[in-house]
This record gives structure tokens, C-alpha cells and sequence, in this order.
């Protein structure tokens, strides 16, 4: 197989050499159509906005959002948005996880142009392999959605759109350094074969020289990493309507991160898979740390055929292939696994007129996981899963009906039937209405049944950062139920100098029936995994957007959101889910002069509390409130300054300004002689993140683009 990825990446590469050599490309490389010279003036794109048109509430993060900072990659773009965090889920592999609805981010459905992707392996490293600069925009729709592509999706779905084959962008080059060594490189090509053919190629590679400590912990706040992605996309339209789409990609990442200590000679010894040992000689070095390599390749098929002139009838076929190869070490822990993945969808669309459309469908999802698990630990060298194989499986019948009365009233009813190869039978109704009494005023209600398998380990990989036990049925894939309902009110206000001005509101909860609980708390240094069954977990979330262009080009964003969420947990009842934020509030600022030739941005937010797990007590900044234990409130500052050319951007910007970082990441009751937590012991715990972990980064980049001639 990774003679194969090596394969599919030489593939992509010819392609792009073979028609750079077939197609003539005199006099079509022409300066870009928006120049600061050129005639006609394309107006500026909002940056993060509400969909008036959608049926469900759904948030845009444009192309232009996506430049408003850095964005090297899915995970950092959200910094604009109050309705999704994104966290480390520990301080060792640099995995990041998003928060929708105050639910991780496993129970939010990862949409690459409506195919589900980031699922199983590939979802604890899966934001930082997608480029930010790939994407055109990034929809957050909340609640429950269409029963299309699978019920997946609990808390809502995040659908990203790549950079299309007819875009008329020859080459794309976006480069990036910060003052943490991070490198960042992007290029993309758009290119045209003709009326029916084109092809986009996508290329990225992003890495760090230097590694850094900056609370002086002996720990790296980042891993040392470099990552190689590569895709390729087609698209084929016929005369006749039909369409095909398709597109390979392949990518590997190598991180290493954890303990760095220092020899006699003053050079620092990282952690070393091979020779790393749970018992130390006297005087030896031999840090704790992790060892991680994914590789991956994946491979789609969309095809659409109209069945009559005006396209109101169609049949369609999408289907997806992935592979996901993750070979990890965490100290004397070996978790070695690979996944086969095989997403497909039969569909059938009539509309019948302007007011009635249903979709018919069949679909599902086949998961092959081989996993190889043996954790060794100080205090219990037993837990072990020696080449386990699961099969999990879905197969479903859908429908979904719907209706448009004009403008005012629209409905999509949806029903969805799966079996699941060890669950039976399951029914998924699916409801979402829009209405619009006035033209400024939209109203919106969603509800409906998500169902997903749990992968307990990968879903919480942060676990491998521990020392601690392993206890119950982490090595089960439970079948987790649970039911959203909420709503959305947006009033568009009749003033400021665009009519992007709007105030809305929103609420959405989401109740489990059936849920893998991962507690920390249940007993001393063991985390223990256990089904539900029957005891309560739900979140409430409560959200405030508001939005203003006072003068032109100026732009005022305020969001808001608060959220309770709790659970029931063994011998403790319902308290506060753990590590879930209980308020977000972001503020941005963005102001463009004339023609866009200077663009400024400043973006400031404040994170709300969280309860912390009770060993976490002693850490720097941690407060008691009623016998629980709460994470302080903190802030975080960027600004950027973008300057454009003529084809050109140059954007400077400053992440973190304030300086603010988590003093303390590592948890351990037993210390060495220099005060640093020893890693081989039970109480040791590298997922205590409640905050940043690095401080404030300066960041220099540019982009290029070369338009096609009209």
C-alpha cells in the first residue's frame, strides 16, 4: 500500500506535466481580472456571513473570510467564528479537535463538496490536512440536515468547497512563514481542455525547523512535523448534461513530539521509538513522547445524468474510496492501525415544479479497521488488541421531500431507514422549515435522529498521552443515538452602507439517548469507557450574531455564544461535561481603502470557563466555585495587514497578541529533582488542555495569482 500512495502521487505529478506540455499556452496567461488597473471593479466579499437562501441556519466562511488570517490549514479557520472552537486535544500530538453545539467534533459531519470524509483514523489529524488556501469557502450549517448523505451529523454538518477545475487561475502560489519556524506552501492550477474537460492540481507541504518549550515544561508545545499532500480533480461535462466528476489524493505526515531533555553535551535528545524503555538505567536520557505516521489516499466518483431537457429529473451516483494508514507510538504504547473506507449514494431527483421536489436514494458506509494495540504501563503492562478486524456497515433507504410556497414558506421533510450490521434496524425522520413573514425577517426550525458508530480510541486520542489504565469497553464500537432540535430568528436590518446588516439569534439542543462515555473521574489515574444506558447528557446552546458595514468597506462582526452542557457520569451524577467552554464571544474588525489596495483585520475574543477534571486542581489559574474546578477566563488578539498588487497579496499578522498561554499542560502528582512530571507514572496526564499552548506568533506570507486572459 505505501508503495501504491508513492504511485498515485507520481501519477498526479505526470498529469500535470502532460498537459502543461499538450495544451498551448500562448497569449492565455494574461494579468488577473481584478487588478488594481483593470476596468471593471469586482466588488468585496464578505468574509464570514449568514445564508439568507438556506433552509438551515448555516454560516459562510467566504474566500475572503479565509484570508482574513493565516489559515494554513481547516483547523485555524475557524478563529472568526463563535460557533465552532477548536482545541488540542493534547499536548503532545498536536491533534486538533473542533467543538459544534458544545459537542466534539465527532458528532459534526465533515463534508469535502457533500462526500463525507474525516471519519475514523483520519479524524484527529484530519483539519491540518486540509489546506486553507484549497478552499473557496467553508459552510457550517447546525442541526440536524438532509438524510442524503447518511445521519452522521448530530450537532450539524461542515461542508468545505475546493478550488474548482474551471476556474480560470493558471497557477495559484501561496507561501507562508511564522516565527515559529512553521513553513507553509500551497499551488494550485486550474486548467481548461477545451469546453468539456478541466482539471484543478493541488499541492501542499508545510513543516517546522525548530522545535519549541515555551513554559519551560520539557515538553514541545507543537510536534516536529512535515507533511506532503497532493490531489487532483477532474471534471467532464457532456453536451447532454451529464456530468462526471472525479479526483485522487494522496498525503502522508510525520510528527514527533513529547519530551525533550538534554544530554551532557547540552544537546537536546527527543523521544526515540526504538529504544524507549518504561524503566531507566541511572544517568540515562530517554524522554516520553510520541511517534506518528499517517499516510493516505483517497479517490471519488461523482456522476450526474439528466433524464430530460430542462434537467428537472436526474439520476446521480457518488461514490468514495479511502485509505488511512496510522502507525503511532506513545511512549512503550503501540497502536498501529489501518482503515478501508467505501462511502457510496444512488439517486434519483424529480422536480416537479417550482413548489414540489423529492429525492429518492440508497446509500451507506462499509469501515474495515485492522488495529494492533499493546499499552504498556509502569503499573499494568496488559491492555492489548492484537490484530483486531471490524467490520462496520450501514445500509440505507431514503426520502426526502420538498416544498416551496414562494419565498415566504419552504419545508424539507426527510426519512431515512439503516441497518447496521451490528445494531438491526434503524428509522431517521429528519424536519426543517423556513419562513420568511417579511423580506427582513427569516425564521428557522430543524430537528431530527443522528446515529453514528463510536471508535473509541481514535475518537479520543488524546488517551494515549496518559499513563493511566485503560478500563471497559474501549475496545467496542457502540452505536450512538441522539436527537437535535432548535431554531434560528434573523432579522435584516434596514440600515448601514450594504445590506449585510442583521441581527440573529439562535438555539439548539441536542440530547443523547445512547452515548461511549470516556471518564476520567470515575476512578483514581484509569480512564474508563462505558455505554449511557439510559442516564441523562445533553447540551443547551444559546448563540447572538450580529453584523454592520456602518461606512463602505468597513466591516463590523459580533458573535456570542453561550452553552450548557452536562452529563450523567458514574458515581458523580449530572454535573458539567469536562473541557467544554461555557461562552465565546469574538469581535472583528475589517477595514479595506479604496479598490481593496489595503485590507486591515483585527479579531479579538474571549473564552469562558470550563470545568476541569478535579486532578487538574493544583494547575497555575485553575479556580474552585461550589466544589467543582473551572479554567479562568482568557483572551486572544490577531491582526493582519494585507497590501495588494497587481496579481499579488503580501499580508503580515500577529497571532495571540496578548501573550496568553496555558502555564501548565502536564498532570502528574510525582516530579523529578528538576520539577518536571514524570511521564512513567500513573497520575501522569498530557491532555489537560483548556487553552493556548503557544504564545504570540508573528506571521509573514504572500499569495500570487495568474489569471487567465478573457
Amino acid at each position: 500500500m505505501n508503495k501504491l500512495i508513492s504511485t498515485i502521487i507520481a501519477l498526479i505529478v505526470s498529469s500535470a506535466a502532460i498537459y502543461a506540455q499538450d495544451i498551448d499556452t500562448t497569449g492565455i496567461y494574461g494579468e488577473r481580472q481584478d487588478s488594481l488597473d483593470a476596468a471593471v471593479f469586482v466588488s468585496r466579499q464578505a468574509g464570514n456571513y449568514l445564508s439568507k437562501g438556506k433552509e438551515i441556519r448555516t454560516e459562510v466562511i467566504s474566500a475572503a473570510g479565509l484570508c482574513k488570517m493565516a489559515c494554513c490549514n481547516l483547523a485555524e479557520s475557524f478563529e472568526n467564528s463563535a460557533s465552532v472552537t477548536v482545541g488540542y486535544s493534547d499536548a503532545v500530538t498536536g491533534a486538533r479537535q473542533i467543538r459544534l453545539l458544545g459537542l466534539s467534533g465527532t458528532y459534526t459531519q465533515m463534508l469535502d463538496e457533500n462526500r463525507p470524509v474525516m471519519r475514523g483514523l483520519s479524524a484527529p489529524f484530519g483539519l491540518s490536512y486540509v489546506p486553507g488556501q484549497w478552499l473557496e469557502s467553508i459552510q457550517i450549517a447546525k442541526g440536524s440536515s438532509s438524510v442524503i448523505n447518511g445521519v452522521e451529523s448530530m450537532t450539524g454538518q461542515i461542508n468545505m468547497e475546493h478550488r474548482k477545475p474551471t476556474d480560470e487561475k493558471p497557477l495559484f502560489i501561496n507561501g507562508l512563514v511564522m516565527s515559529d519556524t512553521k513553513m507553509d506552501l500551497n499551488v494550485a492550477s486550474s486548467l481548461q481542455m477545451g469546453y468539456k474537460w478541466s482539471t484543478v492540481i493541488l499541492g501542499h507541504v508545510s513543516g517546522n525547523i525548530a522545535s519549541h518549550d515555551m513554559n519551560h515544561d520539557s515538553f514541545l508545545d507543537d510536534p516536529k512535523m512535515l507533511q506532503f499532500n497532493l490531489a487532483n480533480r477532474w471534471l467532464y461535462q457532456a453536451d447532454n448534461g451529464l456530468q462526471l466528476r472525479f479526483g485522487v489524493r494522496a498525503l502522508q505526515d510525520r510528527r514527533l513530539g513529547g519530551q525533550v531533555l538534554k544530554d551532557s553535551n547540552g544537546q537536546n535528545v527527543l523521544y526515540n521509538k526504538n529504544t524507549f524503555s518504561l524503566t531507566t538505567e541511572p544517568g540515562k536520557i530517554d524522554p516520553w513522547g510520541s511517534d506518528i505516521l499517517n499516510r493516505s489516499i483517497n479517490g471519488y466518483v461523482k456522476i450526474g445524468i439528466p433524464l430530460n431537457e430542462d434537467n428537472s429529473q436526474n439520476i446521480a451516483f457518488v461514490g468514495d474510496y479511502s485509505y488511512q494508514n496510522m502507525d503511532s507510538y506513545f511512549g512503550a504504547t503501540t497502536y498501529m492501525a489501518r482503515q478501508h473506507s467505501t462511502f457510496y449514494n444512488f439517486l434519483y431527483q424529480n422536480e416537479i415544479n417550482e413548489s414540489h421536489k423529492f429525492t429518492l436514494g440508497v446509500g451507506g458506509t462499509l469501515d474495515r479497521y485492522n488495529e494492533l494495540f499493546r499499552r504498556q504501563l509502569l503499573q499494568d503492562p496488559v491492555a492489548h488488541l492484537d490484530g483486531s478486524v471490524s467490520f462496520l456497515s450501514d445500509l440505507g433507504i431514503f426520502g426526502e421531500y420538498t416544498f416551496h410556497a414562494g419565498d415566504k414558506f419552504s419545508a424539507i421533510a426527510g426519512l431515512r431507514g439503516d441497518w447496521y450490521n451490528k445494531a438491526g434496524f434503524k428509522f431517521s425522520p429528519r424536519l426543517t422549515l423556513k419562513y420568511a413573514p417579511i423580506d427582513e425577517i427569516v425564521i428557522r426550525a430543524n430537528g431530527g435522529r443522528g446515529l453514528r458508530y463510536s471508535t473509541p480510541l481514535i475518537d479520543n486520542i488524546g488517551v494515549f498521552s496518559t499513563s493511566k489504565e485503560f478500563k471497559g469497553i474501549y475496545n467496542e464500537h457502540l452505536l450512538e443515538d441522539a436527537w437535535t432540535f432548535g431554531g434560528n430568528i434573523t432579522y435584516y436590518m434596514p440600515f448601514g452602507a450594504s445590506s449585510n446588516t442583521y441581527l440573529s439569534f439562535d438555539y439548539f439542543r441536542t440530547q443523547f439517548v445512547q452515548q461511549m462515555v470516556v471518564d476520567y473521574e470515575h476512578y483514581a489515574n484509569t480512564i474508563d469507557f462505558y455505554a449511557l444506558d439510559g442516564k441523562r447528557s445533553y447540551t443547551n446552546n444559546y448563540q447572538l450574531d450580529f453584523s454592520v458595514d456602518p461606512v463602505e468597506r468597513f466591516n463590523i462582526t459580533l458573535t456570542f455564544r453561550y452553552t450548557d452542557a452536562r452529563i450523567e457520569l458514574a458515581d458523580r451524577g449530572l454535573v458539567e461535561k469536562p473541557m467544554t467552554g461555557r461562552y465565546k464571544g469574538v469581535l472583528n474588525l475589517q477595514y479595506a481603502t479604496n479598490l481593496n489596495k489595503w485590507i486591515f483585520d483585527f479579531t479579538a475574543s474571549v473564552n469562558g470557563p470550563s470545568r476541569v477534571y478535579d486532578f487538574m486542581k493544583d494547575m497555575q489559574g485553575i479556580k474552585q466555585k461550589n466544589g467543582l474546578y473551572y479554567s479562568p477566563v482568557y483572551p486572544l488578539l490577531y491582526a493582519q495587514v494585507t497590501r495588494r498588487f497587481k496579481g499579488w497579496d503580501v499580508y503580515v499578522g500577529v497571532e495571540n497578541i496578548t501573550n496568553f498561554r496555558q502555564k501548565d499542560v502536564i498532570c502528574g502528582s510525582v516530579k523529578d529533582e528538576n520539577g518536571f512530571v514524570q511521564p512513567r507514572q500513573a497520575s501522569f496526564d498530557a491532555r489537560c488542555i483548556w487553552g493556548p499552548l503557544m504564545g504570540i506568533k508573528a506571521n509573514v506570507g504572500f499569495r500570487f495569482t495568474l489569471w487567465k486572459k478573457a
